[in-house]
């Protein structure tokens, strides 16, 4: 008798089931299938904050004075206790670029600070500023100050490359050791032209996507184009001034660089299509005392897609008592 009477209750409790699936869960899923399908790019960077969350990295803003405003406010992600580093995003990127490297430097006991330059990511976009490299510099260094950041290791990916070169240069006192992943900032002979930054095409991304890729890039759907072609038309204004600035040459580094007087590690994928790694090797014979690591099946995404393979050799140069001037290797897969 007892198990005829549990048979329909436990029908009941399977149909209350139902319907609360039916009347939350599918409408929740449909909901998020929806807007990952309107606003994808947000939803990927909810993620990764979500990622980096969960490995004790958080987000905090502070104001820092920036090219003639008074102050704007700046994103940045901090975590970890030790030793304090400070990560500088390239052109057109956001601190989030830096989501696979940060864990790997936590975990190795490094404080880790990673900002949204002005006019990138959730950081201000000040309509009177021309993002130069020197504007971009002193942005640096006052996000220091206000961090009370008086001695730090500095680290800089292609146009934050060539601001963290810069900020050494201008304050090399507070730099104890300097790190660049596939770095401008020293003349080149451009192959490629500079309006595919701001791709608005699926035959301009497709172009920008095969040069930041070692190999050739997979594919973007076609709901993630629209969303990067939005993202382009409000804000590529100010990749525009950046490179703009960049291109008068007036702030590039040749014959500055034997100044810099710190270690200095120099990180380049061998397949960087973008920025040759003829430019890393340029920049290890201007600086002596530098260290050059080439990633064989790397391009010019390594802090990004070969995170794995350059963080013990970012972090064995940030510990070692004592760097080694002048090596070059080639790090195979």
């Amino acid at each position: 008798m007892a198990t005829t009477a549990a048979a329909p209750q436990k029908r009941r409790r399977f149909r209350r089931v139902l319907r609360w699936l039916l009347l939350v869960v599918v409408p929740l899923l449909s909901a998020l299938i929806f807007f990952a399908l309107l606003q994808p790019l947000t939803l990927l960077v909810a993620a990764t904050q979500a990622r980096l969350w969960f490995d004790g990295i958080h987000s905090e803003y502070t104001d820092i004075p920036f090219a003639g405003s008074s102050y704007v406010r700046v994103h940045y992600f901090q975590g970890g206790s030790g030793s304090p580093i400070v990560l500088v995003h390239g052109l057109g990127g956001r601190a989030e670029d830096w989501a696979n490297l940060m864990p790997l430097l936590v975990r190795n006991h490094h404080r880790v600070y990673a900002l949204d330059l002005p006019g990138y990511g959730r950081s201000d976009w000040p309509r009177n500023a021309s993002y130069s490299i020197a504007e971009e510099s002193q942005a640096v260094e006052a996000f220091m100050d206000h961090l009370h950041l008086a001695h730090a290791d500095l680290a800089g990916w292609s146009m934050g490359g060539w601001i963290a070169m810069q900020v050494a240069l201008d304050q090399p006192q507070r730099i104890r050791r300097l790190v660049v992943f596939d770095s401008a900032g020293i003349t080149f002979k451009l192959n490629w032209n500079t309006a595919l930054f701001e791709p608005n095409t699926p035959e301009k991304l497709r172009e920008l996507d095969n040069l930041l890729w070692p190999t050739p890039a997979p594919a973007v759907p076609g709901f993630i184009q629209h969303a990067i072609f939005r993202y382009v038309d409000r804000h590529g204004w100010v990749v525009r001034r950046n490179m703009d600035s960049m291109l008068t040459g007036k702030a590039l580094l040749d014959n500055k660089l034997g100044a810099l007087k710190m270690p200095m590690l120099i990180v380049w994928g061998q397949q960087d299509h973008l920025l040759p790694v003829s430019i890393g090797e340029q920049i290890h014979r201007d600086v002596p005392q530098s260290e050059l690591e080439i990633f064989v099946g790397c391009g010019h995404l390594g802090p990004e897609q070969c995170a794995g393979r350059m963080a013990p050799v970012v972090n064995g140069f940030l510990d070692e008592p004592a760097p080694m001037p002048g090596r070059e290797a080639i790090v195979p897969k």
